[in-house]
């Protein structure tokens, strides 16, 4: 499959609805990723959820369940939407990246492996396409993977995290009014830090979130 090919857009369907979106997203080919993967890892939540959480891509857990955040990460996750205020029921939660990209160590243990750009690129269509039907108010993007998804290969985190974005016109999301956009760092950095400066990484983490509670409620 060569780079110029690799995209998940010829896949998409003509009914642009969740189900038909997930459904079709279970068929896709549009990276290799889906060779080792044990199935696409759609989005999950409810037309008209006025968040949107985005993270990078499935981990091993999420790869065997078939839904996204539902490891680790996504139990600390749970847990600082729960602090800063944001009921789930109004989350929808999504991936960047539909597909577990891994290696193997050991010969059984799966380590996450970092989407490449044009990995990241390739999946775009299926996210654009999840912002079009569920009409968030508010995108949150967790980690740089996502951010950049979204908001171009140059943004940083590091210096924008909490900030409320305008979503870029060059995405042609056809919304009107056009979701806002807050980039905070990914659970799983945060579940990382075993340093003396964890508790400030987690509250920054929920601080961000209450950014975009804030952005939704305004």
């Amino acid at each position: 499959m060569s780079a110029t090919k690799v995209s998940a857009a010829r896949y998409l369907p003509e009914d642009r609805a969740l189900d038909s979106l997930k459904t079709a997203a279970g068929r896709c080919r549009g990276c290799p990723l889906f060779a080792d993967a044990t199935q696409t890892v759609f989005g999950h939540g409810n037309v008209g959820a006025p968040i949107m959480l985005v993270g990078e891509q499935p981990g091993d857990q999420e790869d065997r369940a078939g839904l996204p955040f539902v490891g680790p990460a996504g139990r600390l996750l749970a847990r600082a939407l729960d602090e800063a205020d944001i009921d789930p029921a109004l989350t929808y939660q999504t991936n960047a990246v539909k597909h577990f990209k891994f290696t193997r160590k050991g010969g059984k243990r799966r380590i996450h492996q970092k989407p490449s750009r044009t990995e990241v690129v390739a999946c775009q269509p299926w996210l654009i396409a999840e912002i079009e039907a569920v009409h968030p108010q508010v995108i949150v993007c967790l980690g740089a993977t996502s951010a950049q998804s979204l908001l171009g290969a140059a943004f940083r985190v590091s210096a924008e995290r909490g900030r409320v974005i305008e979503l870029p016109g060059a995405l042609d999301v056809r919304l009107k009014p056009a979701p806002v956009v807050v980039a905070t760092v990914h659970p799983s950095s945060v579940l990382r830090d075993r340093s003396a400066a964890h508790g400030d990484a987690y509250k920054s983490f929920v601080d961000d979130l209450c950014s975009a509670r804030i952005a939704y409620a305004s």
